[in-house]
């Protein structure tokens, strides 16, 4: 990935948390516990890892749309980018 130090510190912070958290559900699922408490904890952790996808995608958006990420680079067609996008929602 490339970008500013700040953002690629905020993405590994978002991760973490998510890492954190998956680990958190596993626990809750080893434990036995309530399923409405594991399905609560394992949508934050979705969230999170879709926020950390946004956070990519949103700082690094010029190497993202092009094949490789270098200056050379063939932009991606519209139906590659769509699926890019398609694959966070």
């Amino acid at each position: 990935m490339v970008g500013d130090e700040d953002s690629i510190a905020a993405v590994l912070n978002r991760l973490r948390r998510a890492q954190g958290q998956l680990a958190g559900v596993i626990s809750m699922i080893e434990q036995g516990r309530d399923c409405k408490d594991v399905v609560t904890q394992l949508a934050a952790v979705s969230r999170a890892l879709d926020r950390a996808g946004f956070k990519i995608v949103a700082t690094g958006l010029r190497e993202c749309i092009t094949a490789d990420g270098g200056e050379s680079a063939k932009p991606m067609t519209e139906a590659e980018l769509e699926k890019l996008f398609l694959a966070l929602a």
